[in-house]
């Protein structure tokens, strides 16, 4: 089974954790704010209790204290920071260098480049784009219930299948848009 590491404890981040940890996944939940952890990990406990009414729970998430005790032992890591360039350039900085080589990273972003961002690393191979909005991202019981994850040109097979395999079981209906190949890049307009 895959650990999932989610970077963030705000409301993406805690849903997302939730519906991870429902589907199996061994969930580690991390935010750099003690009170929003705390706020999600209480969330997350009452969502629990309502769903074992008085049997005990299934889901195998915990909370994580620092972004290394979150991505120590996961095979897959979503960051769930603002979607701004120094937010993502920073949160990939730091989960390239504590994350095990072998994991696998994974970005909302709906504006920014997966390519631009996968350079900033030393696994590009490993790196992956959410491009849905980031409210559809942890409800499948939405009227869409489609995920759009985006490719950068050194984006793996194996990644591609982990993270489609990932939003497969939590419901979703994934579909890649691979990066436009070299060469092929769209005309600038002056």
């Amino acid at each position: 089974m895959t650990t999932v590491a989610i970077i963030g404890a705000g409301p993406l981040g805690r849903r997302l954790a939730l519906s991870a940890g429902r589907s199996g996944y061994c969930v580690f939940l991390e935010d750099v704010m003690p009170a929003t952890l705390h706020h999600a990990g209480e969330y997350i406990r009452e969502q629990l209790s309502a769903d074992t009414m008085g049997r005990e729970p299934g889901a195998d998430i915990r909370l994580a204290a620092t972004i290394e005790d979150a991505v120590r032992s996961a095979g897959l890591v979503i960051d769930c920071v603002p979607d701004e360039l120094e937010s993502k350039l920073e949160i990939l900085w730091l989960l390239d260098r504590m994350a095990p080589p072998r994991t696998v990273f994974a970005t909302p972003t709906t504006r920014l480049s997966i390519a631009d961002l996968a350079a900033c690393t030393y696994r590009p191979e490993k790196c992956i784009a959410i491009a849905s909005e980031p409210s559809a991202l942890a409800n499948p019981d939405s009227n869409s219930s489609s995920i759009l994850l985006r490719t950068a040109p050194a984006t793996s097979a194996e990644t591609v299948a982990l993270v489609s395999d990932f939003w497969r079981r939590l419901g979703f209906t994934p579909s890649v848009e691979p990066a436009p190949r070299s060469g092929s890049a769209a005309p600038t307009i002056l």
